[in-house]
């Protein structure tokens, strides 16, 4: 049965509240608007308020004659659209969902990124060590040598799986750590973390910093990952040198958070503009746009910088890329981004599901369009040689600055386990839609 859109639903959607967002779903998520039904109103079936929804707000119309009205499966009334970001959360998985969109929490953890050294007698160290983690209220040194965790040594790949196995599921941990010829012993209870996004290290000669999310909710819990970027640029104002910013497997996050992150680097013009296709209070479809402009006076305005991207620097990743080479201008290396330049709105449907709709699409500043095609870096690197070469060979030719002959180049970083493993350092992935957000 088609639903009645003036006698129910309009009356539904006329009393709709908003909340914007970018949402960050670790299965096929995306940039995102969130609303919430009201409940005096009258019930629609879940798959007729799912149906009525992406016949007023899914951006490619042309789909739309797919949709059965009739039907009665909802994920199967998704699953006929050509959109690999359009999709259904279903109730049991909505809470879930939510907080992985706007958090950066790691439930159960201690709050450390390891690196594996295949040289060493140890082949696990201590990488970085999370603020307000066990690991850091334990003193874990960063740089330490793993010995052994929970009595177990570790010194081989088994030993690797043994230690992610421990930190998986047993809830008091003990690791030997070795740092600077001192050996103790850190005892530590896991506990949900919420972590950092944003990270700075020093390689070779230049400052990296890297993005690794763009969330409202992170070790920052005031302003997110843009209070991170925003406090490390204050503590810095003064700094002469060349800094990187790195997105690289950034896959996007919030529209207000990465916007906001640019403007840091922005004195004035146009950030972003999006056009989006939402209903009226009358439950008629329309199309919109919105503009953010940049506020001057920022502490990244200033600077020396170079962005560092790669194939998996996705939609609000792009959203940044495009607004700082646009309008800093901030020279682009690397390799050319994913390409996503649609965005999505995220409803809480009448059952406590979610429904993910495209209706979203982004212009850069200078109204061009990434979607399907990337951002094209400025200084290519080529495949062959260290992305660390290739940004020094960028900053050289930028700002004439020496390459060094020497740095301390970060080795093999494992993601496994559920501690928190950080970032790829040089990456070999395919682009995946389904890390994408």
């Amino acid at each position: 049965m088609h639903f009645s859109h003036t006698a129910v639903l309009a009356s539904l959607v006329s009393r709709l509240s908003s909340l914007v967002s970018f949402t960050s779903l670790v299965l096929l998520a995306a940039c995102s608007d969130f609303m919430s039904p009201v409940k005096e109103t009258p019930e629609p079936t879940e798959y007729q308020y799912n149906y009525w929804l992406l016949e007023k707000t899914y951006l490619y119309e042309d789909e739309l004659d797919k949709l059965d009205p009739d039907g009665d499966s909802v994920q199967a009334l998704y699953r006929v659209l050509d959109d690999p970001y359009t999709r259904y959360v279903p109730p049991s998985k909505s809470k879930q969902s939510d907080r992985q969109m706007t958090t950066s929490v790691v439930e159960g953890d201690i709050g450390l990124e390891y690196m594996y050294d295949p040289e060493a007698e140890h082949i696990l160290f201590v990488y970085r060590v999370y603020p307000k983690s066990p690991a850091a209220k334990a003193g874990v040194p960063r740089y330490g040598n793993i010995i052994s965790i929970n009595g177990h040594e570790i010194k081989t790949q088994d030993d690797i799986a043994v230690y992610d196995s421990i930190i998986s599921f047993t809830q008091e941990i003990s690791l030997k750590i070795k740092h600077d010829n001192t050996t103790r012993t850190y005892k530590m209870i896991k506990a949900d973390i919420y972590a950092p996004t944003i990270f700075v290290d020093t390689i070779g000669e230049l400052v990296y910093i890297q993005i690794k999310d763009f969330k409202p909710e992170t070790v920052d819990r005031d302003s997110g990952s843009y209070g991170e970027l925003r406090d490390y640029l204050d503590s810095t104002r003064n700094e002469k040198g060349v800094r990187v910013l790195d997105l690289r497997n950034n896959p996007g996050g919030y529209v207000s958070q990465c916007v906001s992150m640019a403007d840091l680097f922005v004195k004035k013009g146009m950030l972003s503009k999006r056009k989006w296709k939402v209903f009226d209070a009358n439950g008629n479809a329309v199309h919109r746009s919105d503009i953010r402009d940049a506020k001057p006076g920022d502490s990244g305005e200033d600077g020396k910088f170079l962005l560092l991207v790669n194939q998996n620097s996705a939609s609000c990743a792009e959203i940044f890329t495009a607004a700082v080479t646009e309008l800093a201008p901030i020279p682009v290396v690397g390799y050319t981004t994913f390409g996503k330049g649609i965005g999505q709105t995220t409803w809480a449907t009448k059952a406590g599901g979610r429904a993910i709709i495209t209706n979203l699409e982004f212009i850069t500043p200078k109204n061009g369009s990434y979607h399907k095609t990337g951002i094209a870096p400025d200084y290519p690197c080529n495949e062959f040689e260290s992305i660390y070469d290739c940004v020094e060979d960028a900053a050289k030719a930028e700002f004439g600055r020496k390459k060094s002959s020497k740095g301390w180049y970060p080795g093999i970083i494992i993601p496994r386990g559920t501690t928190s493993i950080g970032a790829y350092i040089e990456s070999e992935e395919k682009p995946d839609p389904s890390r994408i957000h």
